[in-house]
């Protein structure tokens, strides 16, 4: 498939194969081995000399399909495809850290990364120092000799704070570190990491790629010879496999990818506007707004805010609660990216297995609430969440 296709295009072309059968649709191949022509052609394809499907823990048709298509719309040489987001972080950690190696890591990413660098990656003796997302001198200070990887998220879950991707990534060239950038929020609608330096890229492909709550799901990208020599062997031996049929809902999911993505991100930037004109509300965070502190950088390295916003209401823990539980129409649920709009209170659910000491240095707050925009009527929304914000 063409490199030079449009985004909309190589989201409903790019990655096919059709069979024998030349379907239109692509085939979902469920699977778990692959039948060799002979003995000499099962050792060949297990010692790499010969390409083609050897089994579904690491070689399926539906998810190459997936894998291509993904790599296509993010810029990318190769990508592989994971059982869900966590499990692409850690399939990225495995293949880059080993024992006594340093990470750098923005403090202001999703709690269960905090607690996989911290708790689990902790165990096997790799150490994360944490830092400012934004202050990319600070991110300079704490590289150590045996800094082996940076990683971030932009915008952060879920303060919604940015970095430069290409000031930072141009700082940490000359030094042979690579930079992850997680691109969960924005998606390659909005945001191509690789392009502006950074070297993987993951997704978390259960929120936005889907966009409908279907399946579990997550990829890593970047360089053939990244991939290959780094990502690969940790799939191929350690099996945090997606599924051939959660590649399949996907695929179909990345095709209305720039749609929704776009619809629903208009819908979050009316939201944000009308929020922020809201007596019970302190604070609004989202790329988007004019008054958000790096509007300027958001407007030059994402085409929109994006669909997911934050407030933080006047009141506390027990004020953001009335605005989640006065929701008739917006899902309580952690899950973000749908086409359901969502709500939920970080500092209890998605970052409530951090310190409150950890959450606070964050950004994370008590009267925080963090909303993913879905598809539902502009008006409906606003009057459900006013329901809570006028108990306040």
């Amino acid at each position: 498939m063409k490199s030079d296709l449009s985004l909309e295009t190589l989201a409903v072309r790019a990655g096919i194969e059709r069979s024998q059968f030349q379907e239109h649709s692509e085939a979902m191949y469920l699977t778990s081995s692959f039948v060799f022509g002979s003995a000499a052609q099962a050792a060949a394809r297990f010692s790499n000399q010969e390409p083609g499907n050897i089994y579904s823990r690491f070689t399926n048709p539906t998810v190459t399909a997936f894998e291509k298509r993904l790599a296509a719309l993010e810029g990318a040489e190769m990508g592989l495809a994971t059982a869900s987001g966590m499990a692409a972080i850690l399939a990225c950690a495995m293949g880059l850290l080993k024992a006594g190696d340093h990470i750098v890591a923005s403090r202001s990413i999703f709690g269960a990364t905090i607690v996989l660098f911290n708790n689990l990656l902790g165990k096997f003796g790799i150490e994360t120092t944490w830092v400012e997302l934004s202050d990319i001198d600070a991110w300079m200070r704490a590289i150590q000799p045996n800094t082996r990887m940076l990683y971030l998220e932009t915008p952060s879950n879920p303060t919604m704070e940015l970095v430069d991707i290409a000031a930072l990534t141009e700082r940490i060239r000359p030094l042979g570190i690579p930079v992850v950038v997680d691109n969960c929020f924005c998606t390659p609608v909005l945001q191509r990491p690789l392009s502006l330096g950074a070297d993987i890229v993951i997704h978390s492909a259960t929120k936005f790629l889907d966009g409908q709550g279907r399946v579990l799901g997550g990829a890593v990208l970047g360089s053939t010879q990244m991939i290959q020599e780094k990502i690969l062997p940790v799939l191929r031996t350690a099996g945090p496999t997606l599924s051939a049929f959660n590649a399949w809902v996907l695929l179909k999911g990345l095709e209305t990818l720039q749609l929704r993505v776009e619809a629903q991100s208009a819908r979050a930037l009316a939201l944000a506007h009308w929020l922020e004109g809201h007596p019970a509300i302190e604070r609004v965070l989202h790329p988007g707004l004019p008054s958000h502190p790096q509007y300027e950088l958001a407007c030059r390295q994402q085409s929109a805010g994006g669909s997911v916003l934050s407030f933080i209401v006047r009141g506390g823990r027990e004020a953001a609660w009335k605005v989640v539980d006065g929701c008739q129409i917006i899902s309580i649920t952690a899950n973000l990216g749908d086409t359901k709009s969502t709500i939920t209170h970080p500092a209890t659910t998605t970052h409530g297995r951090i310190s409150q000491e950890e959450r606070e240095r964050a950004g994370i707050v008590e009267g925080m609430v963090r909303v993913s925009a879905g598809l539902e009527g502009l008006e409906d929304l606003k009057n459900d969440l006013s329901r809570g914000l006028s108990q306040i």
